[in-house]
């Protein structure tokens, strides 16, 4: 069988793992969408796309009008890259999801009415480097409207919460997860704490499976903080006691994110493309 990876980064832990347990009876390859204007050749059986680029989705697009299955599709990848689109989605379906509003520019937005109160200023598009910031007053908008003045935002309300956000992640049916520092409290994220899926508050690792069932998504992560949850919502505490007490509220959602130290995910993702490829009888000689 042949497995095409679209990414820039085929060494990174999780894909180097799946390659490392596919390699032996499959061909893995690595297709980097900063080079590649087309598809080279017959398409893979499947294909694993961890990338975001427009080029990237572009291949994606390619591989699924050939009829191969890519992980995730192309529509689901570029909708969670909006994050307008993902919250419109999300609280549609009834998940809890931060209520989210957009702005056509943070320029704008520091030039309208006074916010009220602390609220959490994002990049309406998804990326690397983008802009997440919490503002609680016009002097901390202003200051980012001048570095930011053209960025199209999304303003979601600050949620008390403990500071520790929980990082679960999913593969097909697994589910994975940590604790790690909220990046909006002073500190700075700091570690990642692995967490035991037992560990998790009842139902969440289902609210994680029914994200993946709404956003058709099969490798994806979910931003969670408990709302109202102790812990002093500084995000200086050791983790033990992060996010008690809290409801669910879901912050963001990746599609393909690196997932990485968790035991037990590259088998999940090795076994997916597996079990994807053969789903639609797609096994190619090597």
């Amino acid at each position: 069988m042949r497995i095409g990876l679209i990414t820039p980064e085929p060494g990174h832990p999780l894909l180097a793992g799946a390659t490392a347990l596919l390699s032996p009876r499959h061909r893995v390859e690595a297709l980097d969408p900063g080079t590649a204007t087309e598809l080279p050749g017959p398409p893979a059986d499947v294909y694993l796309l961890k990338s975001r680029t427009p080029r990237a989705l572009a291949l994606a697009r390619e591989a699924e009008a050939l009829g191969a299955p890519v992980i995730n599709s192309a529509a689901a990848t570029a909708l969670c890259q909006d994050r307008t689109a993902m919250a419109e989605l999300a609280r549609g379906a009834g998940l809890p999801f931060a209520a989210t509003r957009a702005h056509a520019s943070l320029a704008a937005l520091a030039a309208g009415p006074p916010l009220p109160g602390p609220v959490v200023v994002k990049s309406r598009h998804s990326r690397r480097g983008d802009l997440v910031a919490r503002v609680d007053d016009g002097a901390r908008l202003s200051a980012l409207a001048r570095q930011w003045a053209g960025e199209p935002v999304v303003v979601q309300e600050f949620a008390p919460n403990s500071g520790w956000d929980h990082k679960l992640w999913a593969i097909g049916d697994r589910v994975f997860a940590a604790l790690r520092r909220s990046e909006l409290s002073p500190g700075g994220r700091g570690p990642t704490v692995p967490l035991a899926l037992d560990d998790l508050p009842p139902g969440w690792a289902d609210l994680v499976r029914a994200v993946g069932e709404v956003f058709a998504l099969d490798v994806y992560g979910v931003d969670i903080i408990a709302a109202g949850a102790d812990g002093g919502g500084d995000g200086d505490g050791d983790g033990e006691r992060a996010g008690t007490g809290g409801e669910p509220l879901i912050v963001d959602i990746n599609a393909f994110p690196g997932i990485r130290g968790q035991a037990g995910a590259p088998e999940a993702l090795a076994a997916l493309a597996l079990h994807r490829a053969q789903a639609l009888g797609r096994t190619s000689p090597r």
